[in-house]
């Protein structure tokens, strides 16, 4: 039996939309005239994965990128047709320490990254929104639920005003009484770079288990507050390698 050629892998990739994603959801939805929005959606979609957004600002790339109106109610419908055809997942952030949800701006996410790089034809390959797409489908494999986390804090600006800012933890992974913080993170070989990705973690304030998974092959360590450093094929190959 032959391997599959890059090419031939490419194409298998985008025919699945041309000939069944696609087609399924204008047909199951009923749309008629909007297939070109729809794609659009999708490619715009593609290439921000990992980045927070919400129908009004796919609405202002549409105006501005493409000079078409599409209004940001049809936007939402739009993208929840495609989280029912199991194209895409969304994640809400979550404020920590204020215990509730923030529902806009929140993230999307490819239930499959083959697809989505398909979708971009193979263009747009940056290793941090993939690896953080690759960490968010493992997640939801494993049945955790999971968001964006949110942390804030006060501290004093360069003119010693008070003031609040917002960091970001890439994943709160829930099941039952568990619960993870997760970081995704390139590197974190320098020390500034590991300082920077950890901001957020060592603000959290609870006991719960803290992760910074890098796409290094490390040995996997704990800092001096507990922080796990793992690489991205230990995390995936090895369930229990999060309770490390």
């Amino acid at each position: 039996m032959s391997m599959q050629t890059h090419e031939e892998k490419s194409n298998y990739l985008k025919d699945l939309y041309s000939r069944t994603y696609l087609p399924d959801v204008l047909e199951h939805n009923k749309i008629s005239n909007d297939q070109a929005v729809l794609e659009n959606l999708l490619n715009i979609v593609s290439s921000s994965i990992g980045s927070l957004t919400n129908p009004r600002k796919l609405t202002n790339t549409f105006l501005s990128v493409m000079q078409t109106n599409v209004s940001p109610n049809t936007i939402s419908r739009y993208l929840e047709f495609f989280i029912d055809a199991f194209i895409l997942y969304k994640a809400y952030r979550y404020d920590i320490k204020g215990k509730r949800y923030i529902e806009t701006p929140l993230k999307y996410y490819f239930t499959d990254v083959g697809l989505r790089n398909a979708r971009l034809n193979f263009r747009q390959q940056e290793e941090n929104h993939i690896m953080e797409n690759i960490l968010f489908n493992e997640l939801m494999v494993r049945e955790f639920d999971v968001d964006v986390g949110m942390v804030e804090y006060s501290h004093r600006d360069s003119n010693g005003k008070c003031v609040r800012s917002q960091l970001e933890i890439d994943f709160v992974a829930n099941k039952g009484s568990k619960r993870y913080y997760i970081q995704s993170a390139l590197t974190v070989a320098e020390e500034d770079k590991r300082l920077q990705e950890i901001n957020s973690l060592t603000r959290v304030g609870d006991s719960f288990k803290k992760i910074v998974v890098v796409r290094d092959a490390i040995m996997p360590w704990h800092d001096e507050q507990g922080i796990l450093y793992i690489g991205i094929e230990d995390f995936l190959l090895d369930e229990s390698a999060m309770d490390m």
